[in-house]
This record gives structure tokens, C-alpha cells and sequence, in this order.
């Protein structure tokens, strides 16, 4: 089959073996997305040699349970082992012995076929198409924010940057009726958020010392610098990127001004699926462009322009 693959910071499109991992089913992919993980990858975020790529909804086409055949699904990107301390004490996402699809230790979804446990699979409600349900698995980290914060119809939430994942986190915090204002850069993402009634906010208009939430979004220092700025005395601070080697940071500020700080990463597929099955979000206002698998290299220089949102592949 044709995959994506990585090595040493290098694309290349090449012919592999189609997947078999025994008790996993076999998932033929109907189109993937590109995201900052991805880019990030490439440029040695983390060290992976093999096939990347995450979000994906796909078709299950081989698997031991019968009743799968057929079924559009998505998947949970982290597959665990169940007996690790982390697994048995609830904190699977952070299981001991996980691999990651198309990050840790697994190929990924920049291919014709990928493989996953039964357990890791969602099936997708059929009123939604493909170019939303490959949305959910970023969307489900939008909402993580929520399973780990109170957020308040009184709260003033701020979210600096509004690209791929933040676009979604505004979506979803705007459910909240929070007053929410977004630090969105490029004229198109502010379209997209003044479009949905979301208030966009310049830097220079940010207000120091006053927002009881901030979700920093950018994986860059000046965007933490700003979320920093930002957050009020016992504010809570969102970390919701990730972020290539060490960045210096004023710890003696954040302990005399009692920041809550959390990390945030991976979330809940059910409910990601019914915001966009009830429609009370729409990712698909985010899609830039749309590439065949052999046009993936392309697909790849698009996503990385500066301003431009998600980029899908389809094999």
C-alpha cells in the first residue's frame, strides 16, 4: 500500500506492506488530516521513524467481531496496555506502555489501511460526513479543557491563538456562554470566529492580570508570554500545545501570583461526536484544502504556510 512515511525530518511516499496486527482491526482509511503534531514531527519534535498522522475516520474491514464490518469509525490514538500502574488507576491516556498512532512506537493514518483495537474505535453517526468526523479526534482535546476546568457562564476565558486547535477550543468554550475572547492573528481565522459571534481580541488589547481562565494554544514563547501576562492572581492557565525543546519560564512570578497551571492533551470521542451530530459545532469551516494520498508531499507544504488551517488527505 502507499504511505507517508518519516525519517530522519524527511517525507517520502513510498510502497509498505499492509498492516496486520493480530486482534486489531484493520481500518481502511477514508480521509485523514494534517496537524501541528504532524509539522511538528517533521521538524524533530519528537523522534518517530515510520508512517505519521492521527486524525483520521476510516471503514473497519477486517476484525474479529463480525458486527464492525463496514462500520465508518474513528479511533483513540493512544492504545494501552490495562495493567500498568497509570491504566489501573484511571489514567490510561498516560499508560506506562502505550504507543501512539502515528507518533510513538505505531504507524499512522498517512496510508491506504491502519490497524487499531476494537476498544480504541467509535463508530460515526451517519449524519455526519467524512469531512467533519475526521475533526474529532482534535475536537475531543477541545473538550478536555472542559473535563479538566469548571469553566462559569461568569468567567472571563481567554484563548491566545486560533489556529487548527484553537478554532475548536473557541467553539466548544463558546458553548459555555463564558465571555470568551480569542487572539487570532491571521484575517481568515478572525472571519471564521467573528462568523460564529466569537469575539476576537488584538495582543495590545489584551488586559494583564484579569482573565480567570487562558488557554495558551500557539506552542510558541511569545504565546505563553502573553497567557502569562494575562492570567489574574489563582487564574487557571490551559497549556493546550506542545512545545519543541526548553523554553524559560519565570516560575517565582507564577508561585506569588497562585497560577493554576494544567496540561492538557487528549479528550473524549463521544460527546466530540455528538456536538457535530446535534451541530453545535462545525470543524469543517476550517478545511483549507483537500489532496489525494499522492499528492501528500504537496499537502504537506500547504499545511505548513502560515494563516492556513486544515489540509486533508484522501487516499
Amino acid at each position: 500500500m502507499k504511505a507517508l512515511w518519516l525519517e530522519e525530518n524527511k517525507l517520502d511516499l513510498r510502497d509498505v506492506p499492509e498492516p496486520a496486527s493480530p486482534g486489531e482491526a484493520l481500518i481502511r482509511i477514508r480521509v485523514a488530516g494534517i496537524c501541528s503534531t504532524d509539522l511538528e514531527l517533521v521538524k524533530g519534535y519528537y523522534p518517530f521513524t515510520g508512517i505519521i498522522g492521527h486524525e483520521f475516520v476510516g471503514e473497519v474491514v477486517a476484525a474479529e467481531d463480525q458486527s464492525w464490518l463496514g462500520q465508518r469509525v474513528v479511533g483513540d490514538i493512544n492504545v494501552t496496555c490495562g495493567n500498568c500502574e497509570q491504566c489501573l488507576n484511571g489514567r490510561s491516556t498516560h499508560c506506562e506502555n502505550r504507543t501512539v498512532l502515528g507518533i510513538t512506537k505505531r504507524d499512522g493514518t498517512f496510508a491506504e489501511f491502519t490497524t487499531l483495537p476494537l476498544s480504541n474505535l467509535h463508530r460515526v453517526p451517519a449524519s455526519i460526513p467524512d469531512e467533519m468526523a475526521v475533526f474529532t479526534e482534535p475536537l475531543a482535546a477541545a473538550l478536555e479543557i472542559q473535563q479538566q476546568v469548571h469553566v462559569q457562564p461568569t468567567d472571563q476565558v481567554l484563548v491566545v491563538g486560533a489556529g487548527r486547535l484553537g478554532q475548536l477550543i473557541a467553539q466548544t468554550l463558546a458553548l459555555t456562554g463564558c465571555d470568551l475572547h480569542v487572539v487570532a492573528r491571521h484575517a481568515y481565522q478572525q472571519k471564521i470566529l467573528t462568523e460564529r459571534g466569537i469575539r476576537v481580541i488584538a495582543e495590545d488589547e489584551v488586559q494583564p492580570w484579569r482573565w480567570d481562565i487562558v488557554v495558551e494554544a500557539t506552542g510558541s514563547p511569545g504565546g505563553f508570554s502573553l497567557a502569562r501576562q494575562a492570567i489574574r492572581p489563582r487564574g487557571t492557565l490551559v497549556m493546550k500545545s506542545t512545545y519543541k525543546g526548553e523554553m524559560p519560564v519565570n516560575f517565582s512570578s507564577i508561585v506569588v501570583d497562585e497560577v493554576n497551571i494544567i496540561g492538557s492533551r487528549c479528550g473524549p470521542f463521544e460527546p466530540a461526536l455528538r456536538l457535530m451530530e446535534t451541530g453545535q459545532v462545525d470543524p469543517s469551516v476550517l478545511i483549507a484544502a483537500e489532496f489525494r494520498l499522492d499528492d501528500v508531499l504537496q499537502a504537506f507544504e500547504r499545511a505548513a504556510q502560515a494563516g492556513v488551517l486544515k489540509v486533508l488527505v484522501a487516499p
